[in-house]
């Protein structure tokens, strides 16, 4: 088994539609262990983010952040350890469009 500590993803969320920041590739196991998100304008805005157990469609059971804020300016920062299993699949949304980059960073175990 080999393991690569890599960037996940990475998302400049121009809309606020629900979007795919990371799907774990078959035959691998990821541990993500970071998401830092980062609002880029003078007005304060909030996320969402959600794992989708094999890529179901999005369900409230999925959320582990929703509506969090963010300040102006500012950023936030999740220490995860979440793991994921094949075609598990991390998303996010934007309170408001062209305003949060966020980035993911974790471990791939390939299987």
């Amino acid at each position: 088994m080999a393991t690569s500590y890599k960037s996940l993803g990475q998302l400049d969320l121009t809309t606020t539609s629900l979007t795919d920041l990371y799907t774990c590739p078959a035959s691998t196991e990821t541990v993500v262990s970071t998401v830092i998100i980062a609002n880029r304008t003078a007005s304060a805005t909030t996320f969402r983010l959600a794992i989708r157990v094999d890529g179901d469609a999005i369900s409230n059971q999925h959320y582990i952040a929703y509506d969090v804020p963010v300040a102006a300016n500012d950023s936030t920062t999740l220490t995860l350890g979440i793991t994921l299993k094949a075609t598990d699949v991390v998303t996010v949304s934007a309170g408001t469009a062209d305003r949060l980059s966020i980035n993911a960073f974790g471990a791939e175990v390939t299987v």
